[in-house]
């Protein structure tokens, strides 16, 4: 054995060995919260797509910056709300798609998800004689623009959300549901301000323009104030969540909604994995026994593959998630792993039959073969990019799904074929365990 065979031997086991590390602690579950990252037709829940207006984003940031920071706290809204490993990702110039697994109550997500979360402040109206004016149901009116005060520079500036330093839920004096704020220390200046030129006066609260609550301003306040009504602990809960995450960039509208049944998504799972087991055991069958021992080599590498394959998904577990059709993808690329054994073999088998010795032949028939493989697999390599761009273009995350999954098992499967099965075959032939050609297919 040389010193480059046995090298590439002790990488190829110790890559192994990590691998196989990364994915046994499933505590017996290859599928599923404690193993991989299963999608929406596998697990079932709801999928959102939404629409941003741009036009109405701050003229100081970019669009891609606009979206950039929806995203952001979406994820942070998503999170709070509590759906286990959701998947936001932005789809286009302006659309952006919501991913979440096993939601039960679709409606609060999605007004969590869509409102702005924009609060402000806004002061009552008086006429000319200094009396509060009211509207035809008696209800005080108050002005159109936020409540304004001037800032530590010494200009006039808005009191909104973006002073915010934290809200959290809390209870009444009979136990009513409330919502508590703290400003950081702008905002407090500000609405020191604020409160004090409205001391008994009505201050309404404002939250994306509907009034949550007016109370009475009944002493000056700084750095702290509650919002009260007629809320739910959840629509509480979601206010919290909404003004901790910040006001979205830009507005937001559903233009999409579709949800998937979990049922579904295990019966397709049952049935995938029966098909690979059937397909596994004829392959692995083939192999055997139309090319021998480099068939065993070639079945050996494909485990080996396997394992890659999964660990790349355990590893990688926030970014990539498994779907029906990435099953589907991982068959595919299953299957040109072994056409590229077979193209291998097959070229091997000519040398010999020849007359070349068993390690020119070996060597001639990788070296022989791999213009064929890469060719093949860069066509392939170029399909999924084009099959990526264009799901993410038109929101298709299945599609995206499967053309990551097969990018990623063809690439494996070039690895597997050329340097896994290449070393082992390399190392059997420099021994000398096996010289028969009829071990090989050849018959002598």
């Amino acid at each position: 054995m040389t010193r480059k065979n046995f090298s590439l031997l002790i990488f190829i086991l110790v890559l192994f060995g990590f691998a196989l590390w990364s994915i046994v602690p499933f505590n017996a579950k290859l599928l599923g919260p404690n193993g991989l990252r299963l999608g929406l037709d596998l697990k079932g829940g709801s999928q959102l797509l939404y629409e941003a207006d741009l036009s109405k984003k701050s003229s100081s940031i970019t669009d891609e910056e606009a979206m950039s920071a929806v995203i952001r706290k979406i994820q942070r809204r998503v999170n709070e709300y509590g759906v286990a490993e959701p998947m936001i990702q932005k789809e286009g110039t302006d659309r952006i798609l919501v991913q979440l697994p096993g939601i039960k109550d679709i409606s609060r997500a999605i007004n969590l998800i869509g409102e702005t979360g924009m609060l402000y402040f806004a002061e009552q109206k008086f006429d000319e004689t200094g009396k509060p004016e009211f509207d035809e149901d008696g209800n005080p009116v108050f002005k159109d623009e936020p409540a304004k005060a001037i800032n530590k520079d010494g200009n006039k500036e808005e009191l909104t959300g973006k002073y915010l330093k934290r809200a959290w839920q809390d209870l009444g004096a009979y136990n009513e549901p409330l919502v508590r704020f703290e400003w950081d220390s702008e905002g407090a200046y500000l609405f020191e301000q604020i409160t004090e030129r409205n001391l008994h006066k009505q201050l309404a609260i404002f939250v994306d323009e509907k009034v949550i609550s007016a109370p009475v301003v009944q002493a000056v306040i700084s750095d702290s104030g509650q919002i009260t009504g007629s809320f739910t602990l959840d629509e509480v809960e979601d206010l919290v969540t909404q003004l901790n995450s910040g006001a979205l960039d830009v507005p937001l509208a559903l233009i999409d909604q579709r949800d998937v049944d979990a049922t579904l998504g295990a019966d397709s799972v049952r049935k995938s994995i029966l098909a690979v087991e059937i397909g596994l055991i004829l392959l692995l069958l083939f192999m055997f026994l139309y090319y021998r021992l480099p068939g065993l080599v070639a079945c050996v590498s494909l485990g080996i593959y396997g394992v890659f394959l999964l660990a790349i998904f355990k590893l990688f577990h926030a970014n990539l998630t498994l779907t029906l059709p990435g099953i589907a993808a991982a068959i595919l690329s299953l299957g040109m792993a072994v056409d590229a054994n077979i193209l291998i073999f097959e070229r091997v088998k000519e040398e010999l039959r020849a007359g070349r010795t068993l390690g020119a032949a070996v060597e001639a028939g990788f070296n022989r073969a791999w213009p064929a493989i890469w060719d093949s697999n860069v066509t392939t390599f170029i399909a999924c990019i084009i099959l990526f761009w264009l799901g993410g273009t038109f929101g298709a995350f299945m599609v995206r799904g499967f053309a990551l999954t097969l990018f990623i098992g063809v690439a494996l499967s070039m690895f597997t074929a050329i340097v896994v099965t290449r070393t082992f075959l390399r190392i059997i032939v420099n021994t000398r365990l096996v010289t028969n050609p009829a071990a090989y297919g050849v018959k002598t």
